[in-house]
């Protein structure tokens, strides 16, 4: 009986092995290549979730100068990207405030935000009641109203003494900022903390100056 045997080439078990080695090193390099071209890719993208300068001063407080804001009239400050009205009342319109509280859906602002030194129906710091500091969005849809200070206005009828009106959906603010109740705004514009620099300058969004 004749036995047959298989030709083994002395050298092809070390053939394999360097042929695997080659494999190994080529697949290494093209990982290593890929992720430096990941990293690289990726970098733009990270680099742009940092903050912006002007991002992080839109949280930042800001000043107002307001020696120019004569009585019964209002100027607008931009903070945190949002209209902040500052109004020099006068003293017909902080009278008023008493005799609307009834017409008011929050005349003691219980559900309303601001901060506590303007818990009262100023809705201000008590030493400077005649100015009034209010985020100017209405708390219905985020509207902006619009400033209607003279009573009697015509296109709000004979009993109006004085306020804003959203014209969106016609949620109407005494000249405190509070809502009247019966229309859709559900709370008072809210009131920002602030404090004053000089009797002339005013810091938005602190109070710790």
């Amino acid at each position: 009986m004749s036995t047959s045997s298989q030709a083994t080439s002395p050298h092809g078990a070390a053939g394999d092995d360097e042929v695997d080695q080659s494999r190994r090193s080529l697949l290494v390099a093209t990982c290593v290549a890929g992720g430096a071209a990941t990293a690289a890719a990726a970098w733009p993208f990270l680099a742009s979730m940092e903050p912006s300068a002007r991002a992080r001063a839109l949280g930042a407080p800001v000043e107002a100068d307001i020696s120019s804001l004569e009585p019964g009239t209002m100027m607008v400050v931009e903070w945190q990207g949002k209209p902040v009205w500052v109004v020099r009342r006068t003293p017909a319109m902080l009278d008023t405030l008493k005799k609307d509280e009834a017409q008011l859906a929050d005349p003691l602002s219980k559900r309303s935000s601001q901060p506590e030194y303007c818990q009262n129906i100023w809705r201000a710091r008590e030493d400077k009641k005649d100015v009034l500091v209010t985020v100017g969005i209405c708390t219905h849809l985020g509207c902006s109203p619009t400033a209607k200070f003279t009573p009697g206005d015509p296109s709000m009828g004979s009993g109006w003494a004085g306020g804003f009106l959203c014209p969106c959906h016609g949620s109407r603010f005494d000249l405190s900022a509070r809502v009247f109740a019966n229309f859709p705004a559900p709370d008072n514009l809210s009131i920002p903390r602030y404090t004053y620099l000089s009797d002339q300058r005013i810091l938005i969004g602190d109070d710790k100056a």
